[in-house]
């Protein structure tokens, strides 16, 4: 999820801590507490900092050892510890249980996205992503803000919260059961539909489509069981010479590759320049695949710059790159 979820999502935790008696009655265990759950929503997405390096690491490490296993078990006690020399009052076993839980929640809910986590980690690297709900949802953020208003105006935090989990509880329901119906349309759309990846919007029925046959690439969109498929690519396997060898070997297009599950490469040769190009075919957005990666190379195959990430614009990859055609 967006940070902006995640940090209402930690306040409202910290509203349905309340139910815990040990928080409800000491006012420094709830100010601890509420500390930890606003800080413990947040903490696995420390690893964005990653961005600062490039983009291939983002793509490769962003969810990956900061929402696994021993992270979610590692985080607590970091921040409960911490947490516990400012506030030495407050009840550490109770802090260390709500940080807990706003650490698991934040890991849990991010499994819902089409990016996923890597959350099962040391026990396996596969990215756990069940692709439901949008990275910000505007439902979930608006129904976390309107409970925290209604608890602002006096309301009771832990019927409140109550409620509110109760309410998305069937939301996410809903979420599941539409994508479902998707799914069943494009098979009975596209026939032999062998691989079907559907992305949510932050609009309630409209969803990104992608499909595999064994021929084609289908990409189009479902706006609840419509269907409607703008672009179909003839399935070409790559080829095995030294200029794709040399290109999937680059630390962007093998980042790409490594969290990428359905995409289509073109090469073209601009003068002496040859351009290995990795699409993904899950993002389109106003005729545009914007989730690329891209590596410039010589006549001998030495790579010159490469590229990946989102990019909106061709001038802008190029920007990117620092490269021009001329």
């Amino acid at each position: 999820m967006d940070t902006g979820t995640h940090i209402v999502m930690g306040i409202a935790l910290g509203g349905l801590a309340m139910a815990d008696p040990v928080v409800a009655a000491h006012p420094a265990t709830w100010t601890a507490v509420m500390t930890g759950t606003i800080i413990g929503s947040q903490i696995p997405d420390i690893d964005t900092v990653l961005k600062l390096r490039d983009n291939a690491v983002y793509i490769r490490h962003h969810r990956g050892i900061t929402h696994s296993v021993p992270a979610v078990l590692s985080w607590p006690l970091v921040l409960s510890g911490a947490i516990y020399l400012i506030f030495p009052e407050a009840n550490l076993l109770h802090l260390w249980l709500w940080t807990f839980l706003a650490v698991f929640l934040h890991v849990f809910v991010d499994i819902f996205n089409s990016y996923g986590t890597q959350a099962l980690r040391p026990f396996s690297n596969h990215w756990v992503a069940l692709g439901v709900i949008n990275t910000f949802d505007p439902i979930i953020f608006g129904a976390h803000v309107v409970a925290l208003m209604i608890w602002a105006f006096g309301a009771d935090p832990v019927w409140t919260m109550s409620i509110l989990y109760i309410i998305l509880f069937f939301y996410y329901v809903s979420r599941f059961a539409l994508q479902a119906a998707i799914k069943q349309a494009i098979r009975n759309t596209i026939p032999g539909t062998n691989d079907v990846f559907v992305a949510p919007t932050m609009r309630y029925f409209q969803w990104r489509i992608a499909a595999d046959t064994d021929r084609h690439h289908y990409v189009g969109q479902a706006y609840g069981r419509s269907i409607n498929i703008y672009d179909k690519f003839l399935k070409k396997p790559m080829p095995e010479n030294a200029l794709i060898q040399t290109a999937m070997k680059d630390k962007n297009l093998d980042a790409f590759v490594s969290f990428s599950p359905l995409y289509r490469w073109e090469i073209n040769q601009y003068g002496d320049i040859f351009e290995v190009r990795l699409i993904d075919l899950r993002y389109r957005s106003n005729d545009y695949y914007p989730f690329v990666a891209v590596a410039h190379l010589d006549e001998d195959h030495n790579i010159l710059n490469s590229y990946t990430g989102w990019i909106f614009s061709e001038d802008k990859l190029r920007k990117k790159l620092d490269f021009s055609h001329n």
